[in-house]
């Protein structure tokens, strides 16, 4: 059997992969591959990269309250 082709680890469940370079994770990283893989997505939150969809707030100076 060619384990590079089946996408289960030995436990059943399915490989992850890290979101950063796509390589399996690592359960001390979870769901990253590596520290450096981490610290590359927490750079990109706290550059303002990503963002989580919302509504804007009414600003106090939009007089729509």
């Amino acid at each position: 059997m060619n384990h590079m082709s089946d996408p289960h680890q030995p436990s059943g469940r399915p490989v992850r992969t890290c979101p950063v370079c796509a390589k399996p994770a690592v359960e001390r990283y979870m769901p990253f591959c590596s520290k450096r893989c981490g610290d590359i997505d927490l750079g990109r939150w706290l550059d303002g990269r990503y963002v989580i969809p919302g509504q804007d707030s009414p600003s106090e100076g939009d007089g729509d309250w």
